[in-house]
């Protein structure tokens, strides 16, 4: 007869002293398992109501049902009220009723159960993402987010902005000082009993001229949370469009759903110009004048009840309560037409005399919004209310052909950098002449649209050389001259180790093959 014991099974007896270390052992890895199990069930984020999504720091105490469903007390009390007020024949009071479902539940043909515990994603947390969930806050006084020691000086934030951005100082400066007296502001909550006010910006610049770079580039020196909205899609609350706190909800998800490190980020509102009050109408100004009411209690600093993982509030969306006392705002437009009322104003101060001005003095000034005013500001359609909660006027100058050349090839990540490290990836040497950098800046003078339109026009005539220089692998250098760009000649290659060779394939940038 065939043994078909298991080889593992061991048949020898057992001492009093292994079964109690096995015993002990048993109870280890249960509490282990136990352990582990409730570090799994500890989450960072906030248990947030099924039914009215409100988190457990609003609703408070949350029974825990299957299938990790919460429900707060307010809600379950609601749900009993309602079952018992319906409980018309006392059905639930039924001691035969229930035992005979309890009897049958098990008898019904056909018919199976599942788990909702077993199903992936956000069904098994409660049907609520945790991009909609709120983290918790540390119960101990943990260290502060910014540390006063660790704060940079202005001038070596200044210093840190000129490797990425080419001129600009005046703005460079400005921006360097609030922002380092405004984190100094939030390391120290308050100085002795001097409480010291918020100091928001507005920037002011030709379209091109680097207003969003520049915050860019100071939010990611700073590491902090920073998040860019567009002030053409708010409206007043109620109609179609953004809501006003969807500018903070956008800080909320870039700090991932963390309302301390939320209260201590950057919002950067672009095209703030554009709800500037609406002239010459009669119907109701619900995406200018009224936006810029509702903004008033964002920059001045009160809570506010945003959306969490959502652009607007509804039923389905939990919310939560972000301080605006110490988050950084940073409005900027490039204001069209608003040159035409400084220049109106120069005008009228002297037009008599030996000392008066000739009316086209400021005509042709790229740089006429450096004059500007309150009452410019005012004049052009921002209410006094709104501008009073932005005391720094900062203004950037407008980009010439000297400051485009350098933005060609000086900064970390300049475009032409850009290029010769995707041809060096090919082992070849991308080079330009300072005659055709003067050509790419001459051309983006002409387009009006600042430091973008260098990109444009080089993405132009590099299409032709990114095409054509993988199939050639004896091509070793590349040189971009002037000619080139304006499209009379083919650019300079050179083959490996033997220099410029008139026989050799060049470039046609008309044709966009090889000759």
């Amino acid at each position: 007869m065939e043994d078909k014991r298991d080889d593992n099974f061991d048949f020898r007896e057992v001492t009093d002293e292994e079964l109690n270390n096995k015993d002990t052992k048993d109870t280890e890895d249960t509490t282990s398992n136990n352990d582990s199990n409730d570090n799994n069930d500890k989450s960072e984020f906030e248990d947030v109501c099924f039914v009215c999504r409100r988190p457990e720091s609003k609703a408070g105490k949350m029974f825990h049902l299957p299938n990790n469903i919460c429900i707060c007390e307010d809600c379950m009390h609601k749900t009993m009220d309602t079952v018992t007020q319906f409980d018309y024949q006392n059905l639930l009071n039924n001691p035969n009723l229930m035992n005979e479902l309890n009897k049958n539940m098990g008898t019904f043909p056909n018919v199976s159960f599942f788990n909702l515990g077993d199903m992936p994603g956000d069904f098994n947390m409660g049907g609520i993402p945790n991009s909609q969930k709120i983290k918790k806050k540390s119960e101990a006084k943990s260290k502060p987010v910014i540390d006063i020691r660790n704060i940079p000086a202005p001038h070596k934030i200044k210093a840190k902005l000129d490797e990425f951005i080419i001129g600009q100082d005046k703005a460079k400066k400005v921006m360097s000082v609030a922002v380092y007296n405004h984190y100094k502001r939030v390391a120290t909550d308050t100085m002795d009993e001097i409480e010291i006010e918020k100091s928001n910006i507005l920037l002011l610049g030709p379209t091109g001229s680097g207003k969003t770079y520049l915050v860019k580039t100071l939010a990611k020196l700073l590491d902090v949370p920073l998040a860019i909205a567009d002030a053409t899609s708010l409206t007043e609350a109620g109609y179609i469009g953004d809501d006003i706190e969807s500018v903070v909800s956008k800080l909320l998800a870039a700090s991932g759903n963390d309302v301390e490190k939320t209260e201590h980020g950057i919002i950067f509102i672009d095209e703030i110009d554009k709800i500037a009050k609406k002239k010459n109408t009669t119907a109701r100004d619900v995406s200018g004048e009224s936006v810029q009411q509702g903004m008033l209690k964002l920059l001045e600093g009160s809570n506010v009840e945003v959306p969490v993982g959502a652009g607007s509030k509804n039923a389905m969306v939990p919310l939560a309560t972000v301080n605006t006392r110490n988050i950084l705002f940073i409005c900027g437009g490039a204001f069209p037409d608003l040159e035409d009322i400084i220049t109106q104003r120069l005008n009228k101060q002297t037009s008599i005399g030996f000392d008066a001005d000739l009316k086209d003095k400021y005509a042709d000034d790229p740089n006429v919004l450096s004059n500007v005013t309150v009452e410019d500001l005012k004049k052009f359609g921002m209410i006094p209310e709104f501008l009073g909660r932005l005391p720094i006027i900062c203004t950037l100058q407008a980009l010439t052909k000297e400051m485009l050349i350098k933005i060609l090839k000086e900064p970390k990540n300049a475009i032409l950098k850009q290029y010769q490290k995707l041809l060096a990836l090919d082992e070849v040497d991308l080079r330009f002449d300072d005659s055709a950098l003067e050509a790419i800046a001459e051309k983006a003078l002409e387009k009006e649209t600042g430091a973008r339109a260098l990109r444009a026009i080089i993405e132009d005539f590099m299409l032709d050389i990114m095409y054509e220089i993988p199939k050639d692998d004896n091509i070793g250098r590349v040189t971009i001259t002037r000619d080139y760009i304006e499209g009379k000649a083919s650019p300079l290659i050179e083959i490996r180790g033997e220099g410029i060779h008139p026989q050799i394939p060049v470039f046609n940038k008309e044709q966009a093959t090889l000759v």
